[in-house]
């Protein structure tokens, strides 16, 4: 999504009385953990936002080899689940700016944020919103599934 839609997209939802859902991931190679997460994240609002991590933001984090999917891609299938209503791609180590630009009322999290400190969650309280973070699928992670290709059982 452009600034300029994003930036009518949420007027618009705002203007509607629609809460604004925030989350971010690699969303790298998407499994039902991410489907989940991202269904549950969307019950917390009436719209839902998807920062996915550039390529080498993914690269940063994750380390050679990640990404497996370009941004591109990997936004474009998200985007076509029914719980995203926007998505957008960011080059930064965390994802403050988006924040800073869209003030969501919640920013959603993962459960393997759980008992972690979350660097945007100051800034997402002081700007109004709260941070919620969902249920996690222990086990079931991209690196994981990532692992279990490269190192089949028979």
């Amino acid at each position: 999504m452009t600034d300029d839609a994003l930036d009518q997209f949420v007027r618009t939802r705002r203007a509607a009385g629609h809460r604004i859902v925030l989350t971010s991931g690699c969303f790298d190679i998407l499994h039902v953990g991410h489907v989940r997460y991202l269904q549950q994240a969307r019950r917390l609002g009436e719209a839902l936002i998807v920062a996915v991590n550039s390529d080498e933001s993914v690269r940063r984090l994750k380390g050679a080899g990640r990404p497996v999917n370009s941004a591109a891609d990997r936004a474009t299938v998200v985007a076509a689940l029914s719980a995203v209503d926007a998505v957008l791609v960011f080059d930064e180590p965390t994802p403050e700016a988006v924040i800073e630009r869209i003030r969501p009322d919640v920013f959603a999290k993962g459960g393997d944020y759980r008992g972690r400190e979350l660097p945007e969650a100051a800034l997402v309280e002081r700007l109004g919103g709260r941070v919620v973070i969902v249920d996690h699928i222990a086990g079931l992670s991209t690196s994981d599934l990532i692992e279990r290709v490269r190192s089949p059982t028979s």
